[in-house]
Formats: C-alpha cells, sequence, structure tokens
C-alpha cells in the first residue's frame, strides 16, 4: 500500500491538476510517486504565466472554486491525508494506482482511473468477473433472464459486476447475492449518496457483503456525464459483458462499445437482434451472440482467462 502522503499528493494531482486524469494514471505508475508528479507539475507551472488548465471538475464531482483556492497555494500533504483517514474511518478505502490492491483486470486498460474507492472489500477472486447490464425499464423476460445469467455466473464461480441502476442492474445483484454469490457495484456518484434513491437498501447489502467501487469524490451528486465514465469501469474490472434487455438509447450500449474497445467480449442473448443496434452490434469482433445463461458461461470459459487480458 502506499504511503497516507503518497495518496494525499495524488488527490492534490487530481484537484489542482493540468492534464485529463487518465494521463496521470499513467504518469504517477512510470514514475512509482504522486508525489514526483505532483512537484513536476508545480514547478512547470510556475514557468509559465498561462493559468493551470484544472482538472475537469464534473468527473470526481470537484467544485471548480475550491479547485482554484487549491491551485493558488501550496498543497498541505497532511491535511489531504487527514481527509482520506475520515473517508477510511466512514468506510470508504481509497485505493490508487500505486497500491498493490488495485484492481489487475481494471490495471489493464489504457482508460484506467487513478483512484477508486471502495466500501466494503474487493477480493483477489473477484478478478474472475463478469459484468451483466441493461435497461432501467425491462420486460419481464429480461428481468428472468438477468437473474438467470448472474445465478449461473455465481455458481461457476464469477463474481458478478453491475452498476447498481434499476432494472436489470438491480435484478442481476440482488441475484448474486441470493444465490450466496459475490457482486460488485460500480456506482456513478460517490459513495455517501446513492441512485437511484430507492437503492440505498441495495447499496448497504452490497457493501456489507461484497463491495461497492466508485471513481468519484464521495459527495459527488449523480449527473450526466459519471455514468458513461462509471461504464468504463465497470467494463475495465471484468473479463467480459453481458448485456441483457438494452434499448437503443441505453447506456449498455456504451458499455458495449467500451468493452469492445477494451479488448472484452460481449455477449447478446439473440432476442436482442430484433433491434437494429444489437445486429450492428453482435457483427463487430469480439461480440458473441448466445442463447441462454448456460451458452454464455460456456463462451466464457473458452475465450476468457485473467492472463489473456489486452486492452
Amino acid at each position: 500500500m502506499a504511503s497516507p502522503q503518497e495518496h494525499a499528493a495524488l488527490v492534490v494531482l487530481l484537484r489542482t491538476g493540468r492534464r485529463p486524469w487518465q494521463s496521470y494514471a499513467e504518469l504517477v505508475e512510470r514514475a512509482g510517486s504522486a508525489i514526483a508528479v505532483l512537484e513536476r507539475d508545480r514547478r512547470a507551472s510556475a514557468m509559465t504565466s498561462d493559468p493551470p488548465r484544472l482538472f475537469e471538475a464534473s468527473t470526481l464531482g470537484v467544485d471548480s472554486a475550491d479547485q482554484s483556492d487549491a491551485a493558488d497555494s501550496a498543497p498541505d500533504l497532511d491535511a489531504v491525508a487527514a481527509e482520506i483517514a475520515a473517508w477510511r474511518a466512514a468506510g470508504m478505502e481509497l485505493v490508487t494506482v500505486l497500491d498493490r490492491t488495485y484492481p489487475e483486470n481494471l490495471r489493464g486498460i489504457h482508460d484506467r482511473p487513478p483512484l477508486i474507492f471502495v466500501a466494503g472489500r474487493l477480493e483477489p477472486g473477484d478478478a474472475r468477473s463478469v459484468a451483466v447490464v441493461g435497461t432501467r425499464t425491462p420486460s419481464p423476460t429480461g428481468l428472468q433472464l438477468a437473474g438467470q445469467i448472474a445465478a449461473h455466473l455465481v455458481d461457476a464461480d464469477y463474481t458478478v459486476v453491475s452498476g447498481l441502476a434499476a432494472g436489470i442492474d438491480t435484478t442481476a445483484h440482488s441475484s448474486a447475492l441470493e444465490r450466496g454469490g459475490r457482486t460488485v457495484a460500480v456506482v456513478g456518484t460517490g459513495l455517501t449518496r446513492s441512485y437511484p434513491r430507492q437503492n440505498a437498501p441495495l447499496q448497504r447489502r452490497v457493501a456489507s457483503r461484497c463491495a461497492v467501487v466508485s471513481q468519484f469524490w464521495p459527495d459527488a451528486p449523480p449527473s450526466r456525464r459519471n455514468f458513461p465514465i462509471r461504464n468504463a469501469v465497470i467494463s475495465g474490472l471484468t473479463l467480459a459483458t453481458v448485456v441483457v434487455d438494452a434499448s437503443h438509447t441505453g447506456g449498455s450500449r456504451i458499455q458495449a462499445r467500451l468493452a469492445l474497445r477494451q479488448g472484452r467480449p460481449v455477449f447478446i442473448p439473440d432476442a436482442l437482434l430484433a433491434q437494429p443496434w444489437a445486429r450492428e452490434l453482435a457483427a463487430r469482433p469480439g461480440a458473441h451472440v448466445v442463447s441462454d445463461a448456460d451458452e454464455i458461461v460456456a463462451k466464457i470459459e473458452r475465450l476468457t482467462s485473467p492472463g489473456a487480458l489486452t486492452a
């Protein structure tokens, strides 16, 4: 585990830095130190008269005024370390790319977040995971299929990962828990928030038995921008994505495209082929049409292994 000062330096970088957040994941890993990258950034800022291009506030729920204040003064790493300690005391563990506990599947993608917050506990076995995602307004058949898929994945010793949204996501998490398996929720808000609100009890259940993950500051509210970013983490954490009962306008299409871009297979139930977007997706390399949950598990076993991931 990286030191509290390294964690604090990374938080300061993301609050006041010049670059997109993905860039800091690579820079910090390459340097082996967030403190070194922070010092380098501050020296570069001092040598130019242009104001620094601050880290995009909406990405992690940071207030832009707070960013400006932070950029105008030297960072107090001890104060930030105390803030991180308070998050931990409230049940939110900060995990960064400098930590051995950073998920290996996520580390393998180009758009990995430099840090994540975890409520509950991620386990090494969660690397053997599959995303089950779909529409917030599913048909009864879609809900039944999502439950069956989640149960089959648990029986095959996979962790079920989804986004804690209404509809398919809720069924996937609930079915995995009822089956006695592991499930990880990746949310589009900070961990102190719940969206949708009616899923707050489910979020607490997942955190108490498994893990809830967010790449956003703990108090970040839901926003339209956050959810596609969240989808990249869902696909990045997992070996494959199953899209269940999605629509042509839903976030599941974004999830599928991101998974394929990251080198992860995507599974599409044959019932979805009635929709043009699903037929288009099915024609892409890495996409597989399946007829039932048994076929999904069988194909995942043949196509994926943690050591074979590419992104």
